[in-house]
């Protein structure tokens, strides 16, 4: 299914949010080489800055799937009888039933559908973890909402206007002194998750990085606007060098030639592509020690098809990619830990509606993978069976687990930062045993 169809299946909010997001990506100066700086909020508290060198301080990836992805078709729940019941045509088979999309059972309650089949070598050598039930605890069912609370790590609060993981960045010092790239948005403008970082850029793709326009030109454009900037006041100045700095190490690495590890094939699609140089940033070891990624095409209020359709399509990309770089970069053993995080807005109504979709929902699936990570095995909180009364307004499956309990947890133990009062604000995660 292609990207227009996607948008035919989502609702006109979810497609205005695209547009937006696009609208902002392409009007961006500098042909991508935009430069971002952030004044740290008034509210930001003095801190503790981690040491530079944790032992377990992993290098974050970041993924956030757009449009509210469905996590009982991400993660079925087989075991439970009303989930065939409020799903007559969508539901994924159970893992003993003789259809060919039968689900791979995760253990006797829950099942990856075939879409996600490339992450059960992850969830068998323990290294990807699901957890269920999870999500934004404020009741929204707006993507721009949902998707701006759940980046900067609060709802409904105007006055933060950074991301979680931008924050984290700010309160600890650099992974590698002196870097002049710490993190990475593989977009065309920089996502909220992100804002705040220091040392942070987006980039629609890493292998070419740079300042349009002839190459014949190129190095006499980039020596006039490091002349211009040069005598800057901060932090346009800091940034602007950080951005043409960052041109020219990129231009140096030569990413589109990057060769994966332990035979790992990432997939010809374009979030693959991006996951690919993901890990060829992590491996030139330049100081890169957070990146994030968007999948858009979730928001399937129509023709879901989680099984042979549109959903299985997106599964597919998501699960091949994530398994090329799980093969690639953790089961190789990389000498730096990398920790992935996967989550959405929010999840899908339980019943499917009259267009054989799904509306917009409450709980959903996040996923976790890493060396750092407790994993094979299906994390959940007061699940209970799928009937109406057990539902959020009848109708949904409830957050039983807020998505910053896990974030906090993976933030303090395995990116080394304790600032957790900071990164998110007016919240204090439970954590729930998910890291080692």
């Amino acid at each position: 299914m292609s990207q227009s169809e996607h948008d035919d299946c989502a609702c006109t909010e979810y497609n205005e949010l695209t547009s937006r997001r696009e609208f902002l990506g392409t009007s961006s100066g500098l042909s991508g080489a935009a430069l971002y700086a952030w004044a740290y909020p008034e509210w930001l508290p003095k801190v503790s800055f981690a040491d530079s060198f944790v032992a377990n301080r992993d290098i974050m990836v970041s993924v956030f799937l757009r449009g509210g992805a469905d996590g009982l078709s991400l993660c079925a729940p087989f075991g439970d009888p009303l989930y065939y019941t409020g799903r007559p045509t969508i539901a994924i088979p159970r893992p003993d039933s003789t259809s060919v999309n039968r689900g791979l059972a995760l253990d006797d309650f829950f099942a990856l559908p075939q879409g996600m089949r490339f992450l059960m070598p992850a969830y068998q050598a323990g290294d990807l973890l699901v957890v269920h039930g999870a999500g934004l605890t404020y009741n929204t069912r707006s993507h721009f909402d949902a998707q701006h609370y759940i980046e900067v790590g609060k709802a409904n609060d105007s006055s933060v206007n950074t991301g979680w993981l931008g924050r984290h960045l700010a309160t600890t010092s650099p992974m590698k002194n002196g870097a002049s790239l710490r993190a990475v948005g593989i977009s065309d403008g920089l996502v909220d998750t992100l804002k705040g970082g220091p040392q942070t850029l987006p980039m629609a793709d890493p292998a070419n990085y740079g300042i349009g326009g002839s190459s014949s030109t190129r190095d006499a454009r980039t020596a006039w606007l490091r002349s211009e900037y040069e005598n800057s006041g901060e932090p346009a100045r800091t940034a602007a060098l950080d951005a043409i700095n960052t041109i020219n190490l990129l231009r140096s690495l030569n990413i589109a030639g990057y060769t994966p590890a332990n035979g790992a094939v990432y997939p010809n699609t374009g979030f693959a592509r991006a996951f690919r140089s993901t890990a060829a940033l992590i491996k030139a070891d330049i100081g890169v020690e957070a990146v994030h990624l968007d999948i858009g095409g979730w928001d399937t209020h129509t023709d879901q098809n989680p099984l042979t359709g549109g959903m299985n399509t997106q599964m597919t990309q998501l699960s091949g990619a994530l398994g090329a770089f799980w093969q690639d970069c953790i089961s190789s053993g990389l000498a730096q830990n990398v920790t992935v995080v996967v989550l959405s807005e929010f999840g899908r109504n339980v019943r499917e509606n009259g267009s054989r979709g799904t509306d917009h929902g409450r709980g959903t699936a996040l996923f976790t993978m890493g060396r750092g990570i407790r994993g094979g095995r299906v994390l959940t909180s007061n699940w209970r069976p799928l009937a109406q009364e057990n539902l959020v307004d009848r109708q949904d499956l409830a957050v039983s687990i807020d998505y910053r309990d896990i974030l906090g947890e993976i933030v303090q133990n395995r990116l080394g930062n304790t600032n957790l009062a900071t990164v998110f604000p007016g919240y204090v995660p439970a954590f729930r045993g998910v890291t080692k």
